[in-house]
């Protein structure tokens, strides 16, 4: 890393009303700063956030993207904060194009279910089933367990869980796996996640689909 002070933004994602829920972002505007994987990952590591973010082309929204253990080609929640964070068209994370756009209070980008592969969906009878799983269930690999709120209007209960052995035992919240969800019931939902975050769905007729919420800056501090 760079000797001089870089600043992080720290974000939460996906909040709910009234700032409720929301996950915890680090996106390193000047990425130029924090040279290498391996030195990403260190530092993405050392902040302990589900994904940080580094902004290597401000102007043209080119991104990469770290949770504490793995480098990430797509991943949902990064990608609303720091398009909220830039405000700009499209962002460049290494799966490929992703439109973004603001909308009133809500932020979206449009992804296809195949960038976010290796997350699997688990339906439960009913939301209580849900909440009271333990964190993290048995088993391995991603889990996403949800269960209907309200069928009929696409509401959804859900929580997530990584099971990758890195200290992040549950995801606030996780805009890959809700369009993961959202792709496979074929349909817009609208997802209350962990203690409160609120994620936004609607497939598209070419296949993909945006997912959208709210941002907010929680801070900014020197890295």
């Amino acid at each position: 890393m760079n000797a001089q002070v870089t600043d992080l933004d720290v974000l939460k994602v996906f909040c709910g009303p009234y700032g409720r829920g929301g996950n915890e972002l680090g996106v390193v505007r000047d990425g130029a700063a924090v040279v290498g994987e391996a030195e990403r990952q260190r530092v993405a590591a050392r902040l302990g956030f589900s994904e940080t973010v580094f902004v290597d082309d401000p102007e043209r929204g080119v991104v990469d993207i770290y949770t504490p253990s793995v480098r990430l080609p797509f991943a949902g929640h990064p990608l609303v904060g720091t398009a909220w964070l830039l405000d700009l068209p499209e962002l460049l994370p290494p799966a490929g194009e992703v439109p973004a756009r603001q909308d009133g209070e809500f932020t979206w980008i449009t992804g296809r279910p195949a960038w976010a592969a290796g997350r699997r969906t688990q339906q439960y009878a009913s939301p209580e089933e849900v909440e009271a799983l333990p964190t993290p269930p048995e088993g391995e690999g991603w889990l996403y367990a949800w269960a209907w709120q309200d069928e009929a209007a696409g509401r959804v209960r859900a929580r997530a869980f990584p099971r990758r052995g890195d200290g992040i035992v549950e995801d606030e919240a996780t805009g890959a796996a809700a369009l993961i969800l959202s792709g496979e019931l074929d349909r817009a939902l609208n997802i209350t996640q962990g203690v409160g975050s609120q994620i936004l769905t609607g497939p598209l007729p070419d296949g993909s689909i945006e997912i959208g919420g709210r941002v907010e800056l929680a801070e900014v501090r020197s890295l």
